[in-house]
């Protein structure tokens, strides 16, 4: 009989994909809140295989906001790149409005955490990327994605002399959520910065792409009507107060009606007016929509 011989034994080796390129130095860029305390524009880089976000101080991001529970989400690196876990928080984690489970981020993608609003940042350079979201900040709100405060005042300062040079007609809504502390208080701060968020969305899709839109401050919202009289702007914002009338907003499966008070000012171009001037006019007939019972629009 033969000698049998002994086969060596072949060992099997685990086969590693590199991680995904895009992954190196990608980062969450904080956009709100935008208090002292909420470090807004800060970077975190994103160069552990898993990152724990939450209030408590052993998280590796860690968010001083009520709102955030002590361990609230992760975040993990796979071949592909990182994908987020909600850790059955009490207000949530959502990538773009959609509830996080496993959830792939995407290059531009927000990320919600409690009340925090994260913007992702993964793209071939990240730093161009990071500057970019910065000057957009500068003249973005970062809740409603609309145009603020200091762009407004820039927008409406140029539109008014245009007006005056060309004797063209220019308007101004100045709108107002009705009895929003209610909603804060009945529903929470959380719901309170969706519904600011939900309504942009409605106030834009009634907005043309040549005016401009802006949040003013708070719950007040401001809407730059060019090439458009007196008679004419009274007629949109009746269609926007209408269309806030008929939208619907809920919070966590539960509906809500909003309304919105209005007030309209108007240039017809035969006189220089300054900015300052024309917000004061529409915001006293905004005022005098609430006094008149709130969800109405006055023009004169």
């Amino acid at each position: 009989m033969s000698e049998m011989k002994t086969l060596p034994v072949t060992q099997q080796v685990e086969l590693k994909r590199p991680l995904a390129r895009t992954c190196k130095n990608a980062c969450l860029v904080h956009i709100y809140p935008t208090g002292p305390l909420s470090m807004m524009g800060t970077r975190h880089l994103l160069e552990k295989m898993q990152i724990v976000l939450g209030r408590g101080d052993e998280c590796d991001i860690t968010l001083l906001d009520q709102s955030v529970s002590r361990r609230h989400a992760i975040i993990h690196m796979n071949v592909d790149g990182y994908e987020v876990t909600d850790l059955e928080s009490t207000n949530g984690t959502y990538v773009n409005d959609t509830p996080a489970h496993r959830t792939p981020l995407v290059d531009g993608d927000y990320l919600r955490v409690g009340n925090c609003l994260f913007r992702y940042l993964a793209g071939g350079n990240v730093e161009v990327d990071y500057h970019e979201e910065l000057y957009r900040m500068a003249i973005l709100d970062p809740l409603t994605s609309l145009y603020n405060k200091r762009y407004l005042l820039d927008h409406l300062d140029r539109e008014l002399a245009r007006s005056f040079r060309f004797h063209r007609p220019l308007s101004l809504l100045m709108l107002d959520i009705d009895n929003f502390k209610a909603i804060n208080d009945r529903l929470g701060h959380l719901a309170g910065d969706l519904t600011l968020r939900d309504l942009g969305g409605c106030l834009r899709a009634e907005i043309r792409c040549d005016e401009l839109l802006a949040r003013f401050g708070g719950e007040e919202f401001a809407v730059v009507l060019t090439e458009t009289n007196h008679a004419e702007a009274a007629l949109v914002a009746e269609r926007v107060r209408m269309a806030v009338l008929n939208h619907a907003f809920s919070f966590e499966g539960r509906r809500h009606q909003v309304t919105v008070s209005l007030g309209v000012a108007s240039t017809s171009g035969d006189e220089a007016i300054l900015p300052q001037e024309l917000i004061r006019q529409a915001d006293e007939r905004l005022y005098k929509a609430k006094r008149q019972g709130r969800n109405c629009v006055v023009a004169c």
